[in-house]
């Protein structure tokens, strides 16, 4: 079992460097990769209350923890904020429904999914009859404060975001009584987010990249990487996956990373990356081949006005 390094958070806390992601995974397969995944000697578990799988991922972090594998400190489980619970009120009891469904008191990391906020109610993507998003323009510095109050009532340890971008960031920080220490966001081959990790290592923040692979096989068909020449040859050279490469790239970036799969040959391939290191110069011939397109862009609220990425 490779030793993972952590990163500290700004508040003392400690964060695996390399954990799995959960987005998509299916009901009644996430269950079963979860538990494997700590058996291979995964730590580090994200979810979300919008991916609708926090009840069979707390059910395989129970399991784990009845058989003695693990004890619930040894792990570092994340969770997010959706858009539709973004008023100040909405935050403590939804995080507290996001803590019934994984079994637990509390969490390691909560994170606000996204700046921008959609209409308040039960569904998720709540739409107008033409199919376009119902959004709210509740600010996430209101959001915030809610964030702030779940660290205070112990709900969480740490508090973060997700998909900020340097501006919201700066605005956030500015009125923050209790600081992000984290910042979950895309990066891979494509979009490796270099004047974003700086600006986010200056103030005191860590990044969690999430599809790392660029998600393979992705609907906009956007290169990932895998089939590069220089990835490949790389791969010859270290004996490793095309995808070991990518995950390796991506973590000596510091970042840390949460490759989501649930095939229990490549649960076991994506941890296998803490062996061996890519020289500067093969860091740089990597960095040359990004197309900076996003898997994850959620178009369909490019017109709210806290939309992320311009």
């Amino acid at each position: 079992m490779p030793e993972i390094p952590s990163f500290t958070f700004s508040n003392g806390y400690k964060m695996p460097t390399f954990g799995l992601g959960t987005y998509q995974s299916r009901p009644g397969e996430v269950e079963a990769a979860v538990m494997e995944a700590i058996n291979l000697g995964y730590r580090h578990i994200d979810t979300a209350f919008f991916y609708q799988n926090e009840k069979e991922i707390g059910q395989a972090v129970q399991t784990k923890i009845k058989d003695g594998t693990v004890k619930r400190e040894d792990l570092f489980i994340t969770t997010k904020l959706w858009n539709n619970f973004h008023k100040e009120s909405s935050v403590v009891p939804t995080c507290k429904k996001s803590l019934e469904n994984l079994g637990l008191s509390y969490v390691d990391l909560y994170l606000v999914h996204w700046p921008f906020a959609f209409q308040e109610g039960g569904d998720l993507l709540p739409r107008k009859e033409n199919g376009d998003l119902l959004m709210s323009d509740t600010d996430y510095l209101e959001t915030w404060k809610g964030m702030e109050e779940c660290a205070r009532l112990g709900l969480t340890r740490s508090i973060g975001i997700s998909n900020f971008n340097q501006d919201q960031i700066t605005r956030l920080l500015s009125v923050a009584e209790i600081k992000p220490v984290n910042n979950q966001v895309e990066v891979n081959v494509n979009v490796n987010q270099k004047p974003l990790i700086e600006f986010c290592k200056k103030h005191n923040i860590t990044i969690t990249g999430y599809s790392p692979l660029g998600q393979p096989g992705n609907k906009a068909g956007i290169p990932t990487g895998l089939d590069n020449p220089v990835v490949i040859e790389l791969s010859k050279k270290y004996n490793k996956t095309p995808a070991q490469i990518i995950l390796r790239y991506v973590l000596q970036q510091g970042v840390a990373i949460i490759p989501k799969t649930v095939t229990p040959s490549r649960l076991k391939e994506n941890m296998n990356i803490f062996d061996f290191s890519l020289t500067n110069e093969e860091m740089a011939s990597i960095d040359k081949i990004g197309t900076g397109q996003r898997v994850a862009r959620f178009g369909d609220a490019r017109g709210h006005k806290y939309y992320p990425f311009d």
